[in-house]
């Protein structure tokens, strides 16, 4: 394993198995859930709409629609791995995208804002962890004042608690990133930009700062969790709390683990 990340280091914390038959092991997963690949069809169409107007041209949500399902097509069609939750078809949630990102394209404020950065990629080490820590950030933003918006893209079925994004590690490590990588002395505003796929869907902005506090917290989680895999220590986090495990694509792995540990 040559780097962390945000994901990858949810992971680890979140089920220490399935950080190692993901990202150690690089085992195959059993399916791909409906739900990633729509994110990822969402993010894609949002990289164009954003480019475009980067470059000085504001899109039409037409070209929104059409972007969505250019990379939506190209994602899914043909594919056998894709599980898709009860109810869901890949039509039904062509137009569940194009329903998202019309919310986001009246409501967000894609207007008020200079676009500085697209999947701005970052990487950047801390004290005590060996591995670098990458990623990129879907969207940067400066507004008048000169301060510094960091958003990340969200599909949810549901809205975020004021609570969640307070605490939200991604969020606090994009902000290290940042000031790791040349805004060290900026103002900086972090947001979620939130499709949420409610019956009606909609979209939510949600804004949070971090302080130095936060940032120590998260450098230690780091170390840490570099400390862990080094190690070797993956433990497995079955308990029924735990959402990611209901719906979790190397369960078959997971019994077999168990089984081969009693045996």
């Amino acid at each position: 394993m040559g780097h962390l990340s945000a994901s990858s280091i949810n992971d680890y914390i979140d089920c220490g198995l399935l950080y190692k038959f993901g990202r150690i092991d690089k085992i195959q997963a059993e399916f791909k859930p409906d739900a990633l690949e729509f994110g990822s069809a969402v993010h894609l169409a949002l990289q164009d709409f954003h480019t475009e107007k980067m470059r000085g041209r504001f899109p039409s949500v037409k070209e929104l629609h059409q972007s969505f399902e250019h990379h939506w097509r190209k994602l899914t069609d043909g594919r056998d791995d894709i599980k898709y939750a009860e109810g869901n078809n890949p039509d039904m949630m062509l137009l569940q995208g194009q329903e998202l990102l019309t919310a986001y394209y009246n409501k967000s404020s894609w207007r008020e804002y200079e676009c500085i950065g697209i999947e701005e990629p970052f990487s950047f080490t801390i004290p005590g962890c060996p591995l670098p820590v990458i990623g990129s950030i879907d969207l940067m933003e400066k507004d008048k004042s000169g301060t510094i918006i960091i958003n990340d893209f969200k599909t949810s079925a549901r809205a975020y608690s004021n609570d969640e994004v307070d605490r939200n590690f991604q969020l606090t490590l994009y902000q290290m990133a940042v000031r790791a990588n040349g805004y060290g002395y900026s103002d900086i505003l972090l947001r979620f930009d939130c499709l949420i796929k409610t019956k009606q869907p909609k979209f939510e902005s949600y804004y949070t700062t971090r302080s130095i506090a936060d940032e120590t917290r998260a450098r230690r989680k780091i170390v840490e969790v570099s400390k862990g895999i080094s190690r070797g220590i993956f433990i497995p986090n079955d308990s029924p709390s735990n959402y990611k495990c209901k719906n979790c694509s190397f369960k078959k792995n997971c019994d077999a683990w168990f089984m081969e540990a009693a045996a």
